[in-house]
């Protein structure tokens, strides 16, 4: 199915000039600093499996996305001088065994000096001939794709960039509103599925189906998880099996547009139980911190009132006793709710420079006692993000508890009534704002 069901190819290409420009300012910056004149910035190379002859399916380096919406291209190369016109070397290789790449077409091609080889060889006369002054971005699996450019993936000038892409602009919003309308339309049909009694397999089908893309071209893989299952926070498998009885599904699912990442989490209840209405109170306590969500929050502190919000949840269906602070401080709410509040979102589903405290790489630790927080900065107006708490049973952090002050605190009864439904995750995207936030995966919905 084409981009263009969920994007306006005319709000693309009025916004994708400024946002050329505005990476022509980032890379000025960064080649200065790094007493460079030239970045060549190289789309990937396909990685062959190990004792065999079929490739991994090709995921091109974001730093060069950032410039081009080419997702799926191999073997290309962005040259970046200050001053000129950015010049693709697009490879264009002659096969019959494969469908080769089309030829440059779109909106973004007025942007760049585009010249089209057929041989990897050949990018070689595109290249600045003084290498010494060149930085060269990407994974160089093969010495040969370097051109011999020695400085390669220089931290300087990766902490700068990396730093840069946490806000974005006004193209790329547009490219995460359409993945986030693209990944809407999959969780309705995952849903419709599951209300029919499909199997987890045949939910992730439907979800493709909706949006259009292959498991490749997703930006990860699906979690797709019925009762029980919903207790793993990265469910991996798809159970072709129809469950005995429908009890939860919990659905982790994003999709992408132009290299953009929406990442979605929704749980539904399949009757109209207790647990739909523990499911409610999940989605309240998630919009309470959406509502929290502005320029200048502390995304730490953030994360550990969450923690506090999910304390007073549980307590409220009986499942633990006591004080937040005392659930805090003896871990049981990181025994139901382990994972971190949220990340930035971008290129990457878990975008880079989430601890970055500046350009320079210097990192904000986590909290104490959280460590699988992705990100700790004060949010900046621009930022894309996630805000996704969650309640659990999961037995392996459930046991810690035993022998501990914390094992008195959970009701044990009360847990066996929640443990066939797995777990509870709501998740948005949502655009930080001066004074609030734009949700992106709330308004997809409603529309």
């Amino acid at each position: 199915m084409n981009t263009n069901a969920w994007t306006d190819p005319a709000r693309l290409a009025a916004r994708y000039p400024a946002h050329v420009a505005t990476l022509r300012a980032r890379h000025d910056r960064a080649l200065e600093k790094a007493g460079a004149g030239h970045a060549v910035i190289f789309s990937g190379a396909p990685k062959l499996k190990f004792l065999d002859d079929n490739y991994y399916a090709f995921q091109a380096n974001p730093h060069f996305v950032s410039w081009l919406p080419l997702t799926a291209t191999p073997y290309c190369y962005l040259v970046y001088t200050p001053g000129e016109t950015p010049v693709l070397v697009y490879y264009q290789e002659k096969d019959y065994w494969h469908l080769p790449p089309a030829s440059p077409a779109g909106y973004w091609t007025g942007e760049f000096d585009i010249r089209v080889v057929h041989r990897v060889e050949d990018v070689a006369a595109h290249l600045p001939e003084a290498q010494e002054k060149c930085i060269l971005l990407g994974e160089i699996a093969d010495p040969a794709h370097a051109f011999g450019i020695e400085r390669v993936n220089p931290t300087t000038v990766l902490n700068m960039l990396h730093y840069a892409r946490s806000t974005k602009t006004d193209y790329e919003l547009e490219c995460m509103r359409a993945a986030s309308r693209r990944g809407v339309t999959g969780h309705r049909a995952a849903e419709a599925a599951f209300r029919e009694g499909r199997s987890e397999f045949d939910i992730h089908l439907a979800y493709c189906r909706a949006v259009g893309q292959t498991e490749r071209q997703l930006p990860y893989g699906n979690i797709i998880a019925l009762n029980s299952h919903g207790a793993v926070l990265h469910y991996q498998h798809q159970s072709a099996e129809r469950p005995a009885e429908y009890r939860s599904f919990l659905i982790d699912a994003g999709a992408s547009v132009n290299g953009y990442a929406s990442d979605i989490t929704r749980t539904h209840a399949f009757a109209d139980d207790e647990f739909a209405g523990l499911v409610a109170r999940v989605d309240q306590v998630q919009q309470e911190i959406v509502a929290d969500v502005r320029a200048g929050a502390d995304f730490a502190a953030l994360h550990v009132g969450t923690h506090r919000r999910i304390a007073k949840l549980l307590a409220e269906f009986g499942i633990v006793r006591g004080s937040p602070e005392a659930l805090l401080a003896y871990g049981v709410t990181s025994a139901f709710y382990p994972h971190g509040l949220g990340h930035l979102l971008g290129l990457q589903v878990h975008d880079v420079a989430g601890l970055a405290a500046d350009e320079n790489g210097t990192i904000i630790d986590r909290p104490s006692g959280h460590p699988y927080l992705r990100l700790t900065r004060r949010l900046v107006e621009g930022m894309v993000l996630t805000i996704e708490p969650g309640i659990y049973v999961i037995d392996m952090l459930l046991a810690e508890l035993r022998g501990t002050p914390a094992h008195a605190m959970v009701d044990w009864e009360r847990l066996e009534w929640l443990r066939p439904y797995g777990g509870i995750r709501i998740e948005d995207n949502v655009r930080v704002l001066a004074d609030g936030c734009e949700n992106l995966t709330r308004d997809a919905f409603a529309t």
